[in-house]
């Protein structure tokens, strides 16, 4: 019977997650396929496991059918039994009853925040770092597919002096501008994101970022760029705002790296989106 109500609390969880909204914290929503797969999958083992339960119930009338499954749990050590039921049940308690974080600076400063030069990255293993700044997804292609991709979205801004990175377009825009920092020096380039002091010095600097998800929260980022604002602001880590300005380059000494920089020429608050995530669309 225990494994009835598991297969229905998944098939509830998952659910959930879609009515809720939560799941777009978990995953890129281009994959949502496949967790409204998992709430039809789980629904049918749950109808097939209390078909197989219910059924068994009406022979119990069958001595030796009845002693033989009663004989097979008991041969299962006590342990044994709960510790499957345990293994499965923690991820249900702590989907449905621990509060969803939303990722924010805390989470920068806690894992190191850092920007390694394009020839490190390549030198790196992709999958045992957590990105910041510079969306990297060179690792999901071949070098010639990769360069031909990103040849392609350069395209997209070639003839443009002013860029605004929405939503749908902030990983693709702010991966492009990393690989190719020259094509933008000097074009107006304007998007949303939360505020990060990081190491500079310069009460002027600072980071706009915005958390992006490639496929799934696992491989998230911190992504954005250094901006700089005319005179000193008041801004607080986590305070979002709207900035527009023209794209730059600048020594930063705490990367020991050259990396853009936008000089603000307009800045204003605005409040947290109700999706603070940004996602890959390929």
């Amino acid at each position: 019977m225990f494994r009835i109500y598991i297969l229905l609390l998944f098939t509830f969880f998952f659910f959930h997650l879609h009515a809720s909204g939560n799941i777009t914290k978990y995953i890129n929503m281009k994959y949502a396929y496949l967790s409204y797969s998992a709430i039809f999958i789980f629904a049918l083992l749950t109808v097939v496991q209390a078909y197989d339960y219910f059924k068994g119930s009406e022979e119990s009338a069958d001595e030796t059918c009845c002693d033989h499954d009663h004989e097979h749990e008991k041969d299962k050590p006590f342990y044994q039994r709960w510790l499957f039921y345990l293994v499965f049940g923690f991820p249900l308690v702590a989907g449905l009853f621990f509060p969803v974080a939303t990722l924010d600076s805390t989470i920068v400063k806690s894992k190191g925040f850092s920007f390694k030069p394009m020839e490190q990255i390549e030198a790196a293993d992709h999958y045992a770092q957590t990105q910041y700044l510079k969306p990297d997804t060179s690792v999901y292609y071949g070098k010639e597919g990769y360069d031909e991709l990103m040849e392609k979205e350069l395209a997209k801004y070639a003839s443009k002096q002013e860029i605004v990175l929405d939503d749908a377009q902030f990983l693709k825009g702010m991966e492009t501008i990393y690989d190719f920092p020259g094509d933008f020096l000097g074009k107006s380039i304007e998007f949303d994101g939360f505020a990060f002091h990081g190491e500079s010095t310069d009460k002027r600097q600072l980071f706009v970022l915005r958390f992006g998800i490639i496929h799934c929260v696992a491989d998230s980022g911190a992504f954005g760029m250094l901006v700089e604002f005319p005179e000193e602001t008041n801004l607080q880590d986590d305070d979002w705002i709207h900035v527009k300005g023209t794209l730059s380059s600048i020594y930063y000494q705490p990367f020991k790296s050259t990396i853009p920089v936008l000089f603000v020429k307009e800045w204003h608050p605005i409040d947290k989106p109700k999706d603070p995530y940004v996602y890959r669309g390929y």
